[in-house]
């Protein structure tokens, strides 16, 4: 597959600093720089108008020792951020929404605790709490044993801690904030992938933009995947909580899923036994490629909506797993360049992906919470827009076997 090369200028903009910001760098593992413990304030920044805190705390005991937790305050949102876990989203919260979900693991894992090839390669749910992973990049999907190799679930990227952490404020209205890391990809006769991921936030508003530039660094092609598995429970999930998506086609994932094909659209409350359920979906967009999708409670009144582009992020996985509030009770809407099938099939069906020596992609998602009718009912006025008079083609059957 063709790959667009991204410009030299935007790489440059997620990995340089520029004299119209204030930038921060806390970690740089070329210069030997680890600030740890670290906060910053609009006050201490001389800004005026949106009050806002950012810190970055290191956390002791247990298996979240050594683990950081950076942390942006506004008076709208609240969003902690992992820089030992790729830089993950570990939740988002503003005007008594919660975008994120209570997992068993009640702990911000370091990865130094995890094995992922432990329990048949699903080591990664031993560090599975975060409101938003990224599963890639140099492959996703469920684990599965190929190529002299296990492949592991969802691969390695967050398990990566990053390289380099920089926060950048900018001088000028509105003060973006930044935050920008290195996730490296480097195995000896493997892989040599490098990801710039960053969030970027106003302060002030109940919106946020994820943005990450995947590079190849070596000198052969090199596969990559990537799902962004964002997560919701309470108070969004709830018996009659609904998805609401543009949808071209949507299929189950296995013939367990077939069973909830009539009801994917809503979900159920909290359901002892109620095993994971996947659908596999084709999101329609606009002229441009731009789609949005969100989980709404079932007042309408709290919601979590995700825009992304379909050129970038073809294809969406809904998981369900309303299981019980302890095992875990939470929604997956999760943008991908793949679904989450095992590397080898998603190689076989072609949505596995490749870069060129030197060639580089983005991903842009920007992630909305929605408090109130007005605020809901406006993002799903805009996803039936795209849906317009198209209709959703229902496919009974897996396109796929494990």
């Amino acid at each position: 597959m063709k790959i667009k090369i991204i410009s030299l200028a935007i790489i440059f903009s997620l990995t340089s600093y520029t004299a119209s910001a204030k930038e921060f760098v806390l970690t740089d593992n070329d210069k030997g720089i680890d600030k740890g413990n670290w906060s910053v304030t609009s006050e201490n920044l001389g800004i005026t108008g949106e009050k806002f805190t950012i810190q970055n705390t290191v956390l002791k005991g247990g298996k979240q020792d050594g683990s950081q937790l950076l942390t942006i305050t506004s008076d709208k949102l609240t969003i902690k951020l992992i820089p030992t876990r790729g830089l993950g989203i570990l939740s988002v919260v503003g005007d008594g929404v919660r975008m994120g979900w209570d997992s068993p693991v009640n702990e911000v894992v370091n990865p130094k605790f995890i094995n992922l090839e432990s329990r048949g390669g699903i080591g990664w749910l031993d560090g599975f709490n975060e409101m938003m992973v990224r599963c890639g990049f140099e492959w996703t999907g469920h684990a599965v044993q190929a190529d002299g190799m296990m492949y592991t679930l969802h691969g390695r990227a967050e398990n990566t801690p990053v390289s380099k952490l920089i926060v950048d404020v900018a001088d000028k209205v509105p003060h973006i904030i930044t935050v920008k890391g290195l996730i490296k990809e480097n195995t000896f006769k493997k892989s040599n992938l490098e990801t710039w991921v960053s969030l970027s936030y106003i302060p002030g508003t109940k919106d946020f933009t994820v943005q990450d530039i995947v590079s190849n660094k070596g000198d052969y092609t090199r596969d990559y995947q990537i799902i962004y598995h964002s997560n919701f429970g309470t108070p969004i999930l709830e018996e009659g909580a609904k998805f609401v998506a543009p949808v071209k086609e949507i299929s189950p994932f296995n013939d367990y899923a077939k069973g909830g094909l009539k009801t994917w659209q809503t979900y159920l409350g909290p359901t002892k036994d109620f095993d994971e359920m996947v659908f596999n979906v084709y999101p329609f967009a606009d002229a441009n490629g731009n789609t949005q999708v969100m989980v709404t409670n079932q007042a309408g009144d709290k919601a979590a909506g995700i825009a992304f582009n379909i050129k970038e992020l073809p294809v969406l996985s809904l998981w369900k797993n309303t299981d019980t509030l302890k095992q875990g009770y939470v929604t997956g809407l999760e943008p991908g360049t793949s679904f989450a099938y095992p590397v080898t099939i998603e190689r076989e069906q072609k949505r596995v992906r490749q870069l060129e020596p030197g060639q580089s992609t983005a991903f842009t998602l920007t992630y909305s919470l929605l408090s109130g009718k007005e605020a809901v009912a406006k993002y799903a006025d805009k996803i039936k827009t795209i849906q317009g008079n198209q209709t959703t083609n229902v496919i009974e059957e897996p396109m796929a076997k494990e």
